[in-house]
C-alpha cells in the first residue's frame, strides 16, 4: 500500500465538471492499494496519516497532527501508485489490487479516517477525476507499506540489482 500525502490549505475533486468533494486545511491523501494489502496495513497507514506531526505549532515547528489541528482529510484512490516503471517506457500495473477488493479497502480507508474523528471526504472510485489543491509549504510525504508477506524481505533496487 502506498500513499502520497500533502498538507493542503484547500483541495477538491471534480468529476465531469461537478465538484464532488472539497476540504479546507488538512491532508490530501492519494492512496494506492496493491495486491495482497490487508485491512491491518490500511489501519496502520491511516493511523500514521492522522497522527503524523506535520502541522506547525506556535513556534513554527512541525509538531502537530491532523487530529491536533482539527484538520480535514481528502482521500483519493489512485491505482497508478502501484505502477512499476522499472522496465521499458510503459508502466506495468501487475502490483495493483483488483478493482473489487481495492474499492472495499478504499471505502474502509474513508471509514477509518472518520472513526479517528477527522472530517473526511473522498474521490470517486474508478472515475476520471480532476484533483486540485493549494499545497501548504509544500509539505509532501510518501508512505510505503508492504504487505505482511513482503515485510521481512530486503528492499531491492529497481531492476532487482541487490539490496537498496
Amino acid at each position: 500500500m502506498r500513499a502520497v500525502i500533502q498538507r493542503v490549505k484547500q483541495a477538491q475533486v471534480t468529476v465531469d465538471g461537478q465538484q464532488i468533494s472539497r476540504i479546507d486545511s488538512g491532508i490530501l491523501t492519494l492512496l494506492g492499494v496493491e495486491a495482497g494489502d490487508t485491512e491491518d496495513e490500511l489501519k496502520k497507514i491511516l493511523t500514521k496519516i492522522c497522527e503524523l506531526r506535520i502541522f506547525d505549532d506556535a513556534e513554527g515547528k512541525m509538531n502537530l497532527s491532523l487530529q491536533d489541528v482539527k484538520g480535514q482529510h481528502l482521500i483519493v484512490s489512485q491505482f497508478t501508485l502501484a505502477g512499476d516503471c522499472t522496465q521499458g517506457r510503459r508502466p506495468g500495473f501487475a502490483r495493483a489490487e483488483k478493482p473489487g477488493r481495492a474499492r472495499l479497502l478504499y471505502e474502509r480507508a474513508l471509514e477509518l479516517s472518520r472513526e479517528m474523528g477527522v472530517p473526511t471526504q473522498g474521490g470517486k472510485f474508478q472515475a476520471m477525476m480532476d484533483v486540485s489543491l493549494i499545497n501548504d509549504g509544500p509539505v509532501t510525504f510518501v508512505l510505503d507499506y508492504a504487505p505482511a508477506t513482503l515485510a521481512e524481505a530486503p528492499l531491492q533496487r529497481p531492476g532487482g540489482r541487490g539490496p537498496a
